[in-house]
């Protein structure tokens, strides 16, 4: 909700630490985008695990990693969509603030984000599911 106020490129903390480590862009956008990973990790690793569509601890997580990359690249084209539609407020929308490689960045934060959501909770969300009625988390 605070990037919707203010926009990505001009929330207020952020011009602040951009000042402070003399950085050349607000990166507020990037804590969205790590969120846009870190958020459906788990969320996809769930399905994958109460619908048992797949079997293996690596592929679960690979799957689950592809998947909030996906997700991250299509938020990038719907982005692209958006500016080729707006035209001249097009740069506003896309907060890339001159770095040319914005979405290539947004992307990679989306992917740590994923990364750091299997890795911190993965042991954890294991455990809650290991005590949820047997009905709960396998296929009937």
């Amino acid at each position: 909700m605070i990037g919707g106020h203010y926009t990505y490129a001009e929330v207020p903390l952020f011009d602040t630490i951009k000042e402070l480590f003399d950085q050349s862009r607000n990166n507020y956008d990037k804590v969205g985008h790590f969120a846009q990973g870190f958020v459906p990790a788990i969320v996809c690793r769930e399905i994958i695990i109460r619908l048992q569509l797949i079997d293996s601890k690596f592929f679960t997580h690979f799957f689950t990693v592809c998947f909030c990359l996906a997700f991250s690249a299509f938020y990038e084209l719907i982005e692209w969509w958006v500016a080729l539609l707006t035209g001249d407020s097009a740069e506003a929308f896309l907060s890339t603030q001159g770095y040319i490689w914005d979405t290539q960045s947004d992307m990679a934060w989306a992917l740590s984000g994923a990364i750091v959501a299997l890795t911190l909770l993965s042991s954890v969300h294991d455990k809650q599911i290991k005590h949820l009625p047997i009905s709960q988390h396998s296929q009937p």
